[in-house]
């Protein structure tokens, strides 16, 4: 079943969408460096989720794959190996975060969250594209 929603996705995959993979990846990329530009408000929301995790551990965790997989998906290298490492932040930030500050368009994080969310999905299912380091790497294997 994987495999074929992964042939689906390489096989219907439009040039336009590898540009918004780019910028997706290039905006888990600023924000992974914006969370270690400041620890103390991430740790603030972390901590205030009442889940049983190592606060410090999950802000190294959500700012390296920020960082590594945002660069990993502008770049098109295992973007749906990225992508998937993003999920849990995401679906975190969506439902347990940004939403207890309220569903209104004031909430610009929320809707930030849920649209990078949707988009997260969308490239676990399309993967890459053409202009990818994964496409040029199975056009050039030797």
């Amino acid at each position: 079943m994987i495999d074929r929603i992964g042939h689906w996705g390489d096989t219907h995959h439009p040039a336009w969408l590898d540009f918004l993979r780019i910028g997706l990846g290039a905006l888990l990329f600023f924000k992974g460096i914006s969370f270690i530009s400041d620890t103390q408000r991430v740790m603030e929301l972390v901590s205030n989720l009442d889940i049983q995790l190592w606060t410090v551990t999950a802000v190294h965790y959500v700012a390296f794959a920020h960082i590594f997989g945002g660069l990993m998906i502008a770049l098109g290298v295992l973007t749906r190996l990225a992508a998937a490492f993003q999920l849990p932040i995401l679906v975190t930030a969506v439902f347990f975060v940004n939403l207890r500050m309220g569903f209104s368009y004031l909430n610009s994080e929320l809707w930030l969250s849920l649209v990078t969310l949707l988009l997260i999905v969308l490239f676990i299912v399309v993967g890459s594209g053409r202009l990818s380091m994964d496409e040029y790497m199975r056009k050039h294997d030797h």
